[in-house]
């Protein structure tokens, strides 16, 4: 399995402890040679600073391919461009185009913003026009909490490919059938694009409950089982999570799946672990001198 590609999803830290975190994270990763590494950008453009300080600063120190997330929320279309042209500047050829969570927070109504990028697809359309761009955007193999049906949901998937999308990463999810049913109806639809499945390994149960919630994703039984009642127990919850997401993954490239995009909180235990368990093996560095 070594012909597998991964990615890796990390934020913004908000302070010093978690800025060496976040460090730790890309230069243990970093090496695994990931087809891009992405930095989400909070809500309302909460963290526009600190997102467009750490994509610049990966570019600069690692080399490593930068995807930014840019959303829609609380922002006219000239301010979304002005940071269009801004990570341009930096460097940065690859965003991932999202609508973003409401103002409120999430389960508050959407209401795009007077005067700005309305969805997902608008986002996209208006960054090709600012440059040309590697554009990723959002998919939801349970859909999206907002859409009436998953026909819905793959009916603006087509809109965001229509507008320059050339990869969808999806929502995090456990049950492989349905991402692959979703897969065959994206397929059906005429949709060529990869579609990556977005991996959350479980480092706190109760919080990826919530998110679950919060996105529509659906936690299977078994899963409930065994977090159940350890709570006070983080070395245990490792160990399952670690065996959880290993046998989600295997099974989804034993299935032809060729790309994973791991979300990782940024921690780098879990993802390393997963991507050495895929067949995956740090590049060796090149010696200074070595011939070539």
């Amino acid at each position: 399995m070594s012909d597998l590609n991964v990615s890796f999803e990390f934020f913004p830290p908000k302070n010093e402890a978690m800025q060496k975190r976040l460090w730790s994270t890309v230069e243990k990763l970093r090496p695994l040679s990931p087809t891009f590494v992405s930095v989400t950008y909070g809500a309302g453009g909460s963290t526009r600073e600190r997102t467009h300080q750490t994509v610049s600063r990966i570019i600069e120190e690692t080399g490593l391919p930068v995807a930014a997330h840019l959303t829609c929320v609380a922002a006219t279309k000239a301010e979304v461009d002005d940071v269009l042209r801004a990570y341009w500047d930096a460097g940065v050829r690859h965003i991932v185009a999202l609508r973003g969570d409401p103002p409120g927070g999430p389960g508050d109504p959407y209401t795009p913003h007077p005067g700005g990028y309305a969805n997902a697809a608008e986002l996209a359309a208006g960054a090709r026009r600012i440059s040309p761009f590697e554009i990723s955007v959002g998919c939801y193999p349970e859909k999206h909490p907002d859409s009436p049906s998953v026909a819905a949901d793959i009916e603006l998937l087509k809109k965001k490919v229509d507008a320059g999308a050339t990869r969808a990463i999806t929502q995090f999810f456990f049950d492989n059938e349905a991402f692959l049913r979703y897969l065959d109806r994206v397929r059906a639809a005429g949709i060529d694009i990869p579609i990556v499945p977005g991996i959350m390994p479980v480092t706190n149960f109760a919080s990826i409950r919530r998110m679950s919630d919060i996105c529509g994703a659906t936690i299977p039984g078994r899963l409930v089982k065994l977090f159940q009642n350890l709570e006070d127990d983080p070395e245990i919850v490792k160990l399952i999570s670690a065996a959880v997401a290993a046998e989600q993954c295997l099974d989804l490239a034993e299935r032809g799946v060729k790309d994973f995009h791991f979300y990782t909180l940024n921690r780098e235990e879990l993802a390393y672990a997963l991507c050495r368990m895929l067949g995956l093996r740090p590049k060796p560095a090149i010696q200074e001198g070595a011939a070539a």
